[in-house]
């Protein structure tokens, strides 16, 4: 059976060397996907005594509906203290407005993976990214001052259409999953709707200041008569762009996507090896962790997990076979 959903995760990232020199979310997490994929495929190599092929070192769900990249493994953890002397935040991107029903299942697997790999029953602040959201645009202070967007893929929502999407993040409050809620990149004009409709208002704003001088003075002003505290990121909004994935997966990456210059028979001979025929990858959404230790503001663990939705191509027909 193909896979509908492929998951993506880097492990904890505070092992692995060099991740830590990236500058922004999204080089980050191409780095560090791809040193867990080769970190698997060694472990892999080592155990059989041969060449991995992506089937030895990565796994798919009972229903096999979901393929996990590498396989996940949750018996340990990788955090030695109670969970109170942890400071959790958890960072959710919504990378897609093509299907937003699916956004509750969506978060609430974000946030069970999250659980699982921590072994810790919440999170403490849960911040949701919504696609196409830039802190800038709505700025008067800093307009033109784009370069650093990057790849743009969607674009932003109605406001009421975000506040149908955070009705979904406070059932997570309301189930003591989350204690805190938290949005990004918003303006006085987008947090303003959020403040005066949400049941659980946002406490924490994360904007990205790379592109601008200073906070507006009308967010500023909002922020402080709310309470919301505003905390600067360096985040790309758009973390995962199709792009990057697909790197991620083909021949050069995780090796289970076949390329598409390949002939129909090269790519049968790959399904046999355990590979994936030629389809189009989505990605759908990304979390970031993170753990502290709150006496000592030591990074226990961080990392990411990523998800994509898989749509298999049809193969067209050869016009010999099929011509009479």
């Amino acid at each position: 059976m193909t896979a509908e959903t492929i998951i993506l995760s880097t492990g904890n990232t505070m092992l692995q060397q060099g991740v830590g020199a990236a500058d922004n979310s999204h080089t980050e997490l191409t780095w560090s996907l791809r040193d867990n994929f080769e970190g698997a495929r060694h472990e892999a190599k080592e155990l059989s005594q041969e060449k991995a092929k992506h089937v030895d070192w990565t796994s798919y769900s009972d229903d096999g509906k979901t393929m996990y990249i590498p396989r996940l493994d949750f018996t340990n953890s990788s955090l030695h203290e109670e969970r109170d002397q942890y400071d959790i935040t958890a960072k959710v991107f919504f990378l897609s407005d093509e299907d937003t029903s699916a956004r509750e299942e969506h978060l609430r697997q974000a946030v069970d993976l999250v659980q699982k790999e921590l072994h810790m029953p919440n999170v403490d602040l849960l911040i949701v990214s919504f696609p196409g959201v830039y802190f800038d645009e709505e700025s008067e202070c800093c307009p033109d001052k784009i370069k650093s967007r990057g790849t743009k893929e969607s674009s932003p929502e109605p406001v009421d259409n975000q506040l149908e999407t955070w009705k979904l993040v406070e059932k997570l409050h309301k189930d003591g999953l989350v204690r805190r809620l938290g949005v990004s990149e918003f303006g006085a004009n987008r947090l303003q709707p959020f403040l005066e409709k949400a049941s659980v208002q946002p406490s924490v704003n994360q904007i990205s200041l790379r592109d601008c001088c200073s906070v507006p003075q009308p967010l500023s002003s909002l922020a402080k008569s709310k309470n919301v505290e505003l905390l600067v990121n360096n985040d790309s909004v758009n973390i995962m762009p199709r792009g990057t994935i697909r790197g991620l997966l083909d021949y050069e990456g995780a090796g289970v996507l076949s390329q598409a210059s390949e002939k129909i028979g090269e790519k049968r001979k790959r399904q046999e090896n355990g590979q994936k025929m030629e389809g189009q990858v989505i990605p759908q959404w990304v979390i970031k962790y993170t753990a502290v230790v709150k006496n000592r503001g030591v990074v226990e663990n961080k990392g990411y997990f990523a998800c994509a939705k898989y749509v298999e191509v049809e193969e067209k027909a050869s016009a010999n076979g099929h011509a009479n």
